[in-house]
């Protein structure tokens, strides 16, 4: 089995998307060309970083256009730099 390690302060994400098909409310099919990207991905592995915010099963908003794409297994991977990761997604509690 293959697995991606990162080097050099990057960070591997799992960008697969589901294939769902789309449709507007009047029935339209949205093709995969016209769908918006998601921003938002599962962090699969970090390089070694001093002081990192994030860790592997983290959920991370990055930046748009960043990295390389990768297909392995399966399945799409984005390698990004780890200063183009924006945000952590976290649950809160409800007040």
């Amino acid at each position: 089995m293959k697995e991606l390690q990162p080097l050099n302060e990057q960070v591997v994400l799992d960008v697969t998307e589901e294939e769902t098909e789309q449709k507007t409310s009047s029935g339209i099919i949205i093709p995969d060309s016209a769908k918006e990207k998601k921003k938002t991905a599962k962090v699969v592995a970090v390089s070694e970083i001093e002081n990192a915010a994030i860790q592997a099963g983290d959920y991370v908003l990055y930046k748009e256009f960043s990295g390389v794409e990768v297909e392995m297994d399966d399945k799409n991977y984005l390698v990004i730099p780890y200063a183009d990761i924006l945000a952590k997604v976290v649950e809160t509690d409800q007040i």
